[in-house]
């Protein structure tokens, strides 16, 4: 959406966004905050996925409220799923669940999501899953956000302190927000991607600066540290090694507004420098002295929404090509060569009708360079397929049941691998082919 001229204008503007027929956050505290329907802020009446309005209310720190009576700004989410690949795998994916068709609580979260003040507002959660048996820290966003008139234009400005590399960001093409948004976690996946993928989430603590000017132009920089083991331990986060130093993070889009929905197209980066992990006596995850590996990732990004009637589509892509210079890897043998790189390419485009029926086609590529004890046996990491998705979203209209305190998501996603782990077949020494990993998931995802 486009902003007007001087702050009178913007504040029309919000007035006009709060009536419309759309969807805000995943969390149904956001839409008691706000008197609006999930639809208001998420495409298919349920989050992740941000409309133009609900990119807003993020932006503006999660603080626009429509009323002056008091609101507990606390959420809470179930999902419930079952996995089975095509052939079953060759161990148990965790402890207490079969090699094939398992049915998992796969979490429970709580979330603190709302309006603190006038200008500070939060979104945290805490989950807990039934693979680990763990309650710990999930993705923290908490926000300092204020209006501001710039020449001709008006815009937002805010703080983001942050665990999470890109979960500060608003559009679906940010890996912290990504399509799948909900995946099976007892089924294998591509292992490895590139660091902008989440391999600081939870791990790190950031603070993050961004400004929207006029609706279009988003901008974003900041830096992340490493929190110590001990601290991760307590909040049941991984630790993988020990970051030098600040860890720069920088984003950059720009959309265009459309008469019925929005182009953007973007950018990402991060330099990430990282030492080794180790244990110590007890078993517990230590940092390992010595040289770091450095990760540096450039991403670029696009994405369409188009909304008419009862029809919504969008479409997402994301490419991220990393560069490696393996120091600490190289010298304690677990790499062939000092250098690398990774290539990730994620595709999806949605079909939602009504808000309440969906469907989604994904592709993904996950390439890099070879490498013999890096990525042993096959020397290459590269993962690629394709994945179909069918959504039913009964909830999260204005008329639904319990509006806006309940939510529901009912989904079958069907993932195929043309190639695992460098791989088409005998991708292990069972012999199994990629084909052989390809998932069928099913899920139930409640918010209240």
């Amino acid at each position: 959406m486009a902003f007007s001229c001087g702050r009178r204008a913007l504040g029309r503007l919000w007035l006009a966004c709060l009536l419309l027929p759309w969807q805000a956050h995943a969390v149904p505290s956001y839409a008691r905050q706000t008197g609006q329907p999930c639809v208001a802020c998420h495409v298919g009446a349920f989050g992740p996925q941000l409309t133009a309005f609900g990119r807003q209310f993020k932006l503006l720190g999660y603080t626009v409220k429509t009323s002056d009576a008091p609101d507990l700004p606390l959420s809470a989410m179930l999902v419930e799923s079952f996995t089975h690949t095509r052939k079953a795998q060759s161990e148990r994916p965790a402890d207490n669940f079969s090699r094939n068709d398992n049915v998992e609580m796969q979490q429970a979260s709580a979330f603190l999501a709302g309006r603190l003040s006038e200008h500070i507002g939060i979104f945290a959660q805490a989950t807990y899953s039934q693979n680990g048996h763990d309650l710990g820290w999930d993705n923290i966003d908490l926000r300092y956000a204020r209006m501001f008139s710039a020449g001709r234009h008006a815009g937002i400005w805010g703080l983001s302190l942050n665990n999470n590399p890109t979960v500060s960001d608003v559009f679906n093409t940010a890996p912290a927000w990504q399509y799948p948004y909900i995946a099976a976690d007892l089924a294998p996946s591509s292992p490895v991607q590139p660091a902008l993928f989440g391999a600081l989430g939870g791990q790190v603590v950031g603070l993050t600066g961004y400004v929207q000017l006029g609706g279009a132009l988003y901008a974003e920089v900041g830096g992340y540290r490493s929190l110590s083991p001990a601290f991760l331990r307590r909040v049941n986060a991984d630790f993988d090694g020990r970051l030098a130093g600040i860890t720069p993070y920088a984003r950059v889009a720009y959309s265009w507004n459309l008469p019925a929905g929005s182009v953007t197209l973007g950018a990402f980066g991060l330099d990430v420098r990282r030492g080794l992990a180790g244990e110590d006596a007890a078993g517990h995850a230590v940092a390992v002295r010595g040289p770091n590996d450095r990760y540096r990732d450039i991403g670029l990004d696009a994405s369409w929404q188009w909304a008419g009637g009862d029809h919504q589509l969008t479409a997402n892509a994301l490419y991220v090509h990393e560069r490696q210079r393996l120091d600490a890897t190289f010298a304690a043998g677990d790499a062939q060569h000092l250098h690398g790189s990774l290539d990730a390419l994620h595709v999806n485009a949605s079909y939602w009708y009504r808000n309440r029926w969906g469907a989604t086609l994904a592709a993904f590529a996950d390439d890099g360079s070879r490498d013999a004890l890096l990525y042993a046996p096959s020397g290459r990491p590269d993962t690629r397929g394709q994945s179909l998705e069918l959504d039913w979203n009964p909830f999260g209209q204005a008329d639904s049941w319990l509006a806006p305190w309940a939510n529901l998501r009912l989904g079958a996603q069907y993932i195929h691998y043309s190639r695992f782990a460098g791989r088409v077949r005998n991708i292990d020494d069972a012999g199994r082919r990629a084909s052989d990993n390809d998932t069928v998931f099913l899920f139930a995802w409640v918010a209240l």
